[in-house]
């Protein structure tokens, strides 16, 4: 019998490389995406183009309104995007942190899972390189898990929906080490949080540097088209 997984797929180099892992354990993929009140729709595009170049069996865009309650410079334009190069990259919670993001996102992906009768869900979470985000440690995974065990038909009766984290523990360098290994095309991916019209990264915000950090300690060209270069 088939496996089934969902994943998450946000258009950036983690979830891409994500799916790419889902795919090599032989699950049939389902890829997951929000558009929940993020500035730039130019992840969105990104996500479709990975989901597509990957041969997902199907993608799902779920629109949210988690701008609506803003809070975060990702879906609040009164807040600004931290962009300096010159000062090291922070372990505090940082503005970008989207409440309770990961949080409702893995809880639609939960519902879809059962729908789907799937067995896995997939998300890209890491806390190695950029531990602020609170959603993206082991701790908060855990509890998810025991939840999501309690929550659902599956579970209830015995068949667990696993909550698949396999770049929790790798590093920016690892994650795209593996991720070329696996033949993706990192091209494809944004990570950017503050691209501008024509999609392009701007090279200074702290998902660019880490980025940036990642392809260099790899040793591998960094295929990304920055605003600035």
């Amino acid at each position: 019998m088939t496996k089934k997984a969902v994943i998450l797929v946000s258009g950036g180099l983690d979830s891409a490389t994500t799916l790419a892992i889902a795919k090599e354990q032989g699950y049939d993929c389902y890829a997951m995406s929000f558009n929940y009140g993020q500035r730039h729709m130019v992840e969105l595009q990104s996500a479709h183009m990975i989901a597509e170049s990957m041969g997902v069996l199907s993608h799902k865009v779920v629109k949210l309104g988690l701008g609506d309650i803003g809070g975060s410079a990702l879906t609040d334009n009164n807040i600004a995007v931290p962009q300096n190069p010159e000062q090291e990259i922070s372990t505090d919670i940082p503005v970008t942190y989207v409440p309770a993001r990961n949080t409702v996102f893995l809880s639609l992906a939960l519902g879809w899972a059962e729908v789907l009768d799937a067995d896995a869900i997939f998300i890209g979470v890491n806390a190695v390189d950029y531990s602020g985000y609170p959603d993206c440690r082991p701790e908060y995974i855990e509890a998810f898990q025991t939840m999501a065990n309690l929550a659902t038909k599956k579970g209830v009766e015995g068949q667990l929906i696993k909550i698949e984290t396999p770049l929790i523990n790798l590093t920016k360098a690892e994650i795209i080490q593996n991720g070329t290994r696996l033949g993706v095309d990192y091209s494809k991916t944004l990570s950017c949080y503050s691209p501008d019209e024509k999609g392009r990264a701007c090279g200074l915000c702290d998902s660019c540097r880490l980025r940036q950090q990642g392809f260099a300690e790899a040793n591998l060209p960094d295929p990304t088209l920055y605003s600035e270069g």
